[in-house]
C-alpha cells in the first residue's frame, strides 16, 4: 500500500509493481504525466518517504512513477525488503 499526494489530491492505493527505481500504483484518478507526487510506502521494514515523478498514466487504472528522491536510510530499507522478496520467490520456485 502507498499513501500519495499531489498539490490537489490525496489517496491511499495498492502498489502492483515495485522496484528501486519506481512503482506502478493502482488508482482510478491518476494525476497527469510529469506531475510530482509525495508518497509514504508501507513495507514490513517500515514506512518509506519518497518523492517521485509520474512517468506514465493509464486512464482509470493507475500510474507508473519514477523515484526521484528518498533518504539513504529509506533506500536501504527498500533494497533489503526487495532482496527479501526475491529470495522468498526463488525459494518458492525450488519447491
Amino acid at each position: 500500500m502507498v499513501a500519495w499526494k499531489t498539490s490537489e489530491h490525496r489517496e491511499v492505493s495498492r502498489v502492483t509493481t515495485i522496484a528501486l527505481g519506481g512503482l506502478f500504483i493502482q488508482t482510478k484518478h491518476p494525476p497527469k504525466a510529469n506531475s510530482t507526487v509525495q508518497m509514504l510506502i508501507v513495507t514490513p521494514k517500515g514506512y518509506l518517504r519518497v518523492r517521485a515523478n509520474v512517468r506514465s498514466v493509464i486512464a482509470g487504472e493507475g500510474m507508473g512513477v519514477a523515484i526521484v528522491s528518498m533518504e539513504p536510510e529509506d533506500r536501504g530499507k527498500l533494497d533489503r525488503w526487495l532482496k527479501q522478496l526475491v529470495g522468498t520467490h526463488e525459494d518458492y520456485g525450488q519447491r
